[in-house]
């Protein structure tokens, strides 16, 4: 009785909250101007390169897709990966006239080692990469795999999240808008337990970020 007396009471100071609105006690005081300071570097493939590597993500320069397909495929057989899935069919295409060939059958998600991946967009200043749910990929596609491969273009990368998330708003609009937008800083990670750092304890073990320093065709 006394949890339901209590929900009742916050639920009522909501509604009343949202009944009688006040003014912002100092309106001048509103900014929306950044609250970081400005990138040092121009270059925000560097910025991002050294922000990714902080937390334990691996960051690979590709001048075009070609070279992204030679170091790809250099990748996979260092780390002896024999199934790749992907369910982009840009990727697909991509991939496959190169001779590397990809699982895209669905129900195959269970059995997924590695996958790899497109995204929205990549903010420098973390490290992260912007996801959502109109990625062929879906949901699951960003916390199967064990090692996680991430393709991503020049004109994807941004600064910061304010940025990425204005960049989504002008690419899907109100009507198109994703059913879900997440960001991912490096491998996943939890302290959770007896405060000992576990890596891949809710997704992948490892980050790959192929960044091909040409603007997509998509």
């Amino acid at each position: 009785m006394e949890e339901s007396t209590t929900r009742e009471k916050v639920l009522k100071a909501i509604r009343d909250a949202l009944v009688n609105q006040t003014d912002p006690p100092y309106p001048a005081e509103e900014k929306s101007d950044g609250i970081y300071a400005d990138p040092e570097s121009p270059y925000h493939e560097i910025t991002f390169a050294e922000s990714l590597a902080k937390v334990n993500g691996n960051f690979i320069f590709n001048s075009d897709e070609n070279e992204f397909l030679i170091n790809l495929k250099k990748l996979l057989t260092s780390k002896g990966i024999e199934d790749l899935h992907c369910y982009d069919k840009g990727l697909q295409h991509l991939l496959n006239d190169f001779g590397l060939f990809c699982i895209n059958a669905r129900e195959e998600y269970a059995n997924c080692f590695a996958g790899i991946t497109t995204c929205e967009f990549l903010m420098a200043r973390t490290g992260s990469i912007m996801i959502s749910s109109r990625q062929s990929s879906g949901r699951r596609g960003f916390i199967t795999p064990s090692v996680h491969i991430l393709v991503a273009w020049k004109n994807q990368l941004v600064y910061d999240l304010k940025d990425a998330f204005a960049a989504l708003k002008e690419k899907y609009k109100l009507k198109d808008f994703p059913s879900m937008v997440s960001v991912i800083t490096g491998p996943s990670r939890t302290a959770d337990i007896e405060k000992t750092l576990v890596m891949g304890a809710h997704g992948p073990e490892e980050l790959f970020v192929f960044f091909i320093d040409k603007d997509t065709r998509n």
